[in-house]
Formats: structure tokens, sequence, C-alpha cells
């Protein structure tokens, strides 16, 4: 059990050597996806291109998106909404809040929405006037190790992607009422509210560790305003009850153990699709790589109100490169673009 000082240098020493003798800088070119929700109203199949002006281009959460006064079909000038991925996500792709002003000159391809009268599409590639071209493809960047967990993580591109329930969970016949009235519109994040965890550390939104002292480690979700304690003290009373809960840490060995408690019902609060109560429990199993590259995840789920038995939730994260965390709020705009968006 966790309960001193020396014990906690003790384990960050551990971790210290175990990222000896490894090159401590890594460039990592990789590719993922980044999303709140499916983007199942586009149309993979097909690529649209097209030449237009900017209107506006917003850097929010979820999403984002750029909108351009650009001819149809038929010649006559529309407005097209073209949707990208987060903030941070669009910033380890090159681009940043500045890389587009109104009035510039864009050609841009991508898909189409299925439905043929929106004019609406997602983003492969985009060309400015002065021929500079930006796509979503992930650059190359200078990845540090972590030594002790600290760092900026994001989903691991070997994890599935979680756009559904699962089908084969121990349901109680109110989460499986749930699961068979799911839809993505349902999504809390549409309304610019955020989930506590696990849902929280499931999303493609990078994560910032920070360990300021012997006492507590720091877990912030980067945009939402939703910073999580972890106390290693075990005798710390709980405050007031809220969708972060109350997180008790301690090490076995060299894996921290996370137990979270002292919730309330919290929308999608266990993942897609899935509701929490007041009565969830986790439990976090986080163990740092010998690289100090990843981050392996095992939670395990109690809550009586929707699942008749503990659910296992296996999760990882992969360091990316330290920096600041990027200020984007959510805005409704933002958020239901690929519903409403013309």
């Amino acid at each position: 059990m966790f309960s001193s000082k020396s014990h906690f240098f003790n384990q960050l020493q551990r971790l210290f050597y175990k990222t000896a003798g490894i090159t401590l800088v890594s460039l990592i070119p990789v590719a993922t996806t980044y999303a709140h929700h499916s983007h199942a109203n586009l149309d993979r199949t097909k690529t649209v291109t097209n030449r237009g002006t900017v209107t506006a281009y917003g850097w929010r959460m979820p999403h984002a998106f750029i909108k351009v006064a650009a001819p149809n079909a038929q010649g006559k000038i529309v407005k097209y909404s073209i949707e990208m991925l987060h903030p941070p996500a669009m910033l380890e792709r090159g681009w940043t809040k500045t890389t587009l002003t109104k009035g510039d000159i864009v050609s841009w391809g991508g898909a189409p929405d299925k439905n043929p009268n929106r004019y609406y599409t997602g983003l492969t590639w985009l060309e400015k006037s002065d021929g500079s071209r930006l796509t979503l493809k992930l650059q190359p960047e200078v990845v540090v190790p972590s030594k002790d967990f600290s760092g900026i993580w994001s989903r691991d591109l070997s994890v599935p992607l979680r756009y559904l329930p699962p089908s084969d969970w121990p349901y109680t016949p109110k989460a499986r009422m749930q699961v068979e009235n799911f839809k993505d519109s349902q999504n809390p994040l549409l309304d610019c509210v955020a989930s506590g965890p696990p849902k929280a550390t499931l999303l493609p939104y990078p994560i910032q560790i920070v360990r300021p002292n012997d006492q507590t480690l720091l877990i912030n979700y980067e945009g939402r305003n939703i910073p999580r304690t972890l106390h290693f003290n075990q005798d710390l009373a709980p405050g007031k009850p809220s969708i972060k809960g109350h997180s008790i840490a301690r090490f076995e060995g060299d894996t921290l153990i996370v137990e979270t408690n002292n919730f309330i019902d919290d929308r999608w609060g266990i993942y897609t699709g899935i509701d929490s109560s007041s009565n969830k429990h986790l439990i976090e199993r986080m163990t740092l790589a010998e690289d100090g590259l990843t981050i392996d995840i095992d939670m395990v789920v109690t809550d009586p109100v929707f699942f008749t038995e503990p659910v296992t939730i296996k999760h990882k994260l992969r360091k990316i490169a330290d920096r600041e965390l990027v200020k984007a709020n959510c805005t409704a705009e933002s958020a239901k673009m690929f519903l409403e968006g013309p």
C-alpha cells in the first residue's frame, strides 16, 4: 500500500532506470482518426474537389472547421462546411489557429455527405493560393519518453474505434434499452458536455499527466474543463460528488492502481452510448512500458444500475510531443455541424 514519500520516489527511481540506455528522442510519423462521432454521414467511397473563398475558420472543440463560398454542381455559389479533426489533432498535422483567415482562396478535396443536397464535406487535402498544401497526415515530431507517467498522451493507434456500444456486455434491462436505442445524435459532446472517467480517458483527445508532488498526480483532459486529481493519501476524505469522482492511487510494483468512486449520474460516463450512475466504481491499472512511450490501462467498471457484473475495458495511450495544452472552447456550431451543417 502506497503511504510514504520515500516509497513514492523509489518508484520514480525504478521507472527511471527502466528508460536508461534507450534513445530519448524519437521521430514518430503515424496516422490515425480522431473524432467524437463516426463521420457515418460521409461517403468514404467518393472524393469531391472544389475551389472557393474562406468565409470562416473555426479552431473549436470538438472539431475545427472551415466555411467556404464555392460553386455547386450547377455553378451557383453556396456555402460549404468542411469538418476536420479536433484542434489538438490538427496541431499534430501541421495546422494552427492562424493557418487560414477569412478571404483566403483555397482548393480542397474530401469525402462528400451522403445526402447530395448538403454542401458538407470531410477533408483529405487543402491547397492555398500560394501553392502551400496541407493534409490530415500526422507530421514527424520529437517525442521524449516518460520516466514517471508524466507528459502528454493520446489514444494508441492499436486501440479500436469506439463509436458504438458493445453488444455483448452484461447489461441490466435499463442499459440494454439504452443500447438498443443508441443514436450518434445522443452524444453529450454535441451539447459541449464532457463525461467523466472512464469515458473521458477513452476519447481520442490528448491527456496531460503531471506529477506536482509526492502526494498527487494530475490528469488534464485536453479540450475539456475536468481536471482530475489522483491522491496518494489513502486516508483523504472525499469531497463533493462529481463526474470525476474521488480517486485514490497507490503503486503495486511499477503498476499504478487508481480506485475511484463518489460519482454522480453521468451521460455516457462509461462508454459510447452507456450512461453511468452515482453507484459507479472504477479501478484503473496503469503500466508504463519499458521504453516510456506507451501506457497500458486495464479498467474495471462496476455499476449495478447498468451492469449485472463488472466489465473490463482495455485501453492504451501513446506518448506524443510535450507542449502547452491547446485552448479551444467547445461550441454548438462545431459540435453539431455534422448533423446540421448546410
